[in-house]
């Protein structure tokens, strides 16, 4: 998303954990794009799991750029397994990585979103929290269901101050993306071993299978990107033809967007 968004003529900061060791090689990746296409394109070290590391990250943009027009939600991270091999403690960490981690970039974003009187909330949500979801995915979808409830009553609370929200719903897809390959196992091994033992022998790999099969074959993870340059471009857009109407900015330059999320530590699938 974040390459998708530079190409657009945005000015853009990807976000994630640990530019400097576990997510080098994307910052690397990020520095060379942005050196090739000739885009403003920034990995920014953000740690979504600490508040500190987020209000240092957004004082950074706002030193650089001297705004953020738009919020990019993309922090994710599944699991699979049965929900009940999964413990409390892994319930609660997924839930810190998908949930909590939005309000405390929101905390840190929002005042200066409110002060300049607009801005525009991206958030990457699942099909899931629709319904219609397969099985051993319990955790995961429960905090995507909470991420997208908080999601609706942010968009009724900021709206007076001018702020947007979009909420993209991507269905599924089982490439393209690091989902499936980096997520989580039960911790409770016994547990687990006990469903593959019993009755649900061999559903695992079922689940997988059936998953799979649903997925169109031109299933593109990258149209996720797409609808989240094209949303972003488009209040741009917008904002620029409004010009100097009360409460509305004059926006006249690219927008400064900010991705939450864009490595794998806190999942750079695109849901």
């Amino acid at each position: 998303m974040p390459e998708a968004l530079a190409t657009a003529g945005h000015k853009v900061y990807g976000s994630m954990g640990q530019t400097k060791s576990r997510d080098a090689a994307v910052a690397e990746q990020m520095a060379a794009f942005s050196h090739e296409h000739r885009v403003e394109l920034s990995a920014l070290e953000l740690d979504v799991q600490s508040q500190d590391s987020v209000d240092a990250a957004v004082a950074q943009v706002l030193a650089e750029a001297g705004r953020i027009d738009v919020l990019i939600h993309n922090a994710g991270h599944t699991v699979f397994g049965p929900a009940e091999a999964f413990k409390p403690e892994q319930y609660a960490e997924l839930y810190d990585v998908n949930v909590l981690s939005t309000q405390r970039v929101n905390r840190a974003v929002l005042p200066h979103m409110r002060h300049q009187r607009q801005g525009l909330l991206v958030w990457i949500s699942s099909s899931s929290s629709a319904g219609g979801t397969p099985p051993y995915l319990a955790p995961y979808f429960a905090a995507k269901a909470a991420m997208d409830s908080i999601a609706v009553q942010y968009a009724r609370e900021l709206s007076r101050w001018g702020i947007e929200t979009s909420i993209i719903v991507p269905g599924a897809f089982t490439s393209g993306t690091n989902h499936f390959a980096h997520s989580g196992r039960p911790a409770d091994a016994g547990r687990a071993a006990e469903y593959e033992e019993g009755p649900y022998q061999g559903f695992a790999e079922q689940v997988q299978k059936a998953f799979a099969a649903i997925v169109p074959p031109d299933a593109d993870a990258g149209l996720v990107a797409d609808a989240g340059r094209d949303r972003g471009s488009s209040q741009l857009r917008e904002r620029q033809a409004l010009g100097g109407q009360p409460g509305r900015g004059r926006a006249t330059r690219p927008a400064c967007k900010l991705a939450s999320g864009a490595s794998d530590r806190n999942g750079s699938a695109l849901r």
